[in-house]
């Protein structure tokens, strides 16, 4: 006892010896897994959720020995600010770090979706809720529909039809319709830049939406990729001559917005139906596109065919057969129609 109290100081370092290997000792426990075996679960964190109100979670649901010793790893690693909101696939029997790792990684659960060329925004919509990414087609309708969304994106229309670019996506769990949405835009607006579209455009004295819109139409009338130029060639003849483009897809669009009936075969008195997308009864292009076009139909109606060709008509394999006279046009619509019937 003496030999101690004559040296304090061995007293102090075995105390701190002491306090490191219990110090050493928690943290290792800390970074252990809570079970060596445990299920993977879906664990949402909401957005704005600050670093302690993750960690307290994460300890309350048990995938963590202690919060405190999570928040200690985190502030290690300077990662205190870097967790991304989303749901993420998590087990008890995972690490801290793993676990850490994977809320800062910004990789949630995703879903795969494919939106066809040529969709439009009622088709997209009974995807998206097919595959459970919006509960109701009606949200991403809304959604789509939104003032403030189509001012944001420059977009001159009732709706982001047309732009809503068709192409494979990952979608986190989580997004809401409007997410969605906004990432599909943003997609058409890469596509739009990367191939310099907007030069083009400036290039035939015409706007991004006029070219939209026509593309649409390309969309539904072309069945065929060759021929994508050429019926981009006759709508674009079309226009200069003052002639209405009269076609059908226009028609069928008009009718489905405005009484969601998607009718498969049009007859005489649909053509005559007055709405904003009938391109019988009113000159020029519709109100707005009509699907979503893909980057084939954008580049046809921004590099035509040249061509005189005014009319065409389905030989139905297919194909079209292209006329310049209304002559012949009656000829080959009495040929390949007369078939059809």
């Amino acid at each position: 006892m003496k030999f101690f109290l004559r040296h304090p100081s061995i007293i102090l370092s075995w105390i701190f010896f002491a306090a490191c290997f219990a110090c050493d000792y928690q943290w290792r426990q800390w970074q252990q897994p809570v079970s060596e075996q445990g299920p993977m679960v879906i664990v949402k964190v909401p957005p704005g959720s600050s670093f302690k109100s993750v960690a307290a979670m994460f300890e309350e649901r048990g995938f963590i020995r202690s919060r405190d010793g999570f928040y200690l790893l985190a502030l290690l690693k300077e990662q205190l600010n870097s967790v991304k909101a989303g749901e993420y696939y998590l087990s008890p029997a995972m690490t801290p770090e793993e676990i850490l790792e994977v809320i800062v990684s910004g990789r949630p659960i995703e879903y795969q979706i494919t939106i066809p060329e040529g969709y439009n925004i009622f088709q997209i919509a009974s995807i998206l809720k097919h595959s459970k990414l919006v509960k109701e087609k009606d949200e991403f309708i809304k959604a789509v529909r939104d003032p403030a969304l189509l001012e944001k994106y420059s977009i001159p229309a009732d709706s982001a039809e047309g732009y809503l670019f068709p192409d494979s996506y990952l979608i986190p769990k989580g997004y809401n319709a409007h997410d969605i949405a906004v990432l599909m835009i943003n997609r058409f607006y890469e596509i739009w830049r990367e191939n310099a579209f907007e030069t083009r455009a400036q290039e035939l004295g015409t706007t991004r939406h006029k070219v939209v819109i026509l593309a649409s139409i390309v969309e539904e009338e072309a069945m065929r990729a060759d021929e994508r130029p050429v019926i981009a060639s006759v709508f674009w003849n079309r226009l200069r001559k003052g002639m209405p483009l009269q076609a059908d897809p226009t028609v069928r669009y008009g009718i489905l917005v405005e009484q969601q009936v998607n009718k498969k075969r049009l007859r005489w008195k649909d053509l005559r139906r007055s709405t904003p997308y009938n391109t019988y009864t009113l000159p020029g292009l519709p109100n707005g596109p009509i699907s979503n076009p893909g980057l084939e139909s954008l580049r046809a109606v921004l590099y035509p065919a040249k061509t005189d060709y005014i009319y065409f008509v389905s030989r139905n394999n297919g194909t079209h057969k292209f006329s310049v006279t209304l002559k012949e046009h009656n000829r080959a619509v009495q040929k390949y129609q007369k078939r059809k019937r």
